[in-house]
């Protein structure tokens, strides 16, 4: 577990936070997310679920190096978002995102 340890380091940080801060909003001790940090403890369920909102980023963020197989939220959310678009403008936003995926292959 110490992918997961490492991404919430490394979400914590882009939030300029520290180790006190992330124990204060997710109502941890500060040990026990060193611990976690440094992959020497791995969370509970509950302890998972409070880091992940004091770091408002999805579980699927944390876990994307850990899991063989992710469920991708942003794709979802996009999914639904275009699903809710006039024929035109998401034949528009497919094209745009095709012609995106053609040029990353390259």
């Amino acid at each position: 577990m110490w992918k997961l340890g490492r991404r919430i380091q490394a979400n914590r940080e882009r939030l300029g936070m520290k180790q006190e801060e992330l124990a204060e909003l997710a109502e941890l001790s500060v040990n026990y997310i060193s611990a976690i940090e440094r992959g020497v403890k791995c969370p509970s369920l509950d302890a998972f679920v409070r880091i992940a909102n004091a770091l408002e980023v999805s579980s699927d963020e944390l876990l994307r190096d850990s899991l063989a197989v992710r469920f991708d939220i942003r794709s979802t959310d996009l999914g639904e978002r275009i699903s809710l678009l006039k024929p035109r403008d998401k034949e528009v936003i497919l094209d745009v995102v095709a012609l995106l995926v053609k040029h990353a292959q390259k």
